[in-house]
C-alpha cells in the first residue's frame, strides 16, 4: 500500500510532503538524516496520512498538496 504523508519539523517550524511504498521506513530515514532535505530538521513527526493502491496515485496526491503552496492548506488536512 502506497502513502502520501506529512511530517512536521518543530525545531524549524516546517512541514514536508512526501509518497512512498514503506512509510515507517521512509520516517526512519528522515528521522536519521539520510535525505540532505530534512536532515536539519530532525526529529520530523507523522503529522498526516492517506492510503492509496499505487505509488503513482500517492505521487500525484503529493503534487496536489505541493502545487498548493498553502501551509493553512496542510494544516487544515492536519485538523
Amino acid at each position: 500500500m502506497a502513502n502520501c504523508y506529512i511530517i512536521y519539523s518543530e525545531k524549524l517550524s516546517k512541514y514536508y510532503v512526501g509518497a512512498c511504498l514503506d512509510l515507517e521506513r521512509r520516517l526512519h530515514e528522515h528521522n536519521i538524516g539520510h535525505s540532505k532535505f530534512t536532515s536539519s530538521g530532525m526529529p520530523r513527526e507523522l503529522k498526516y496520512k492517506e492510503f492509496y493502491k499505487t505509488l503513482q496515485l500517492a505521487k500525484k496526491r503529493e503534487l496536489e498538496i505541493k502545487k498548493k503552496k498553502s501551509r493553512k492548506y496542510i494544516e487544515s488536512l492536519i485538523s
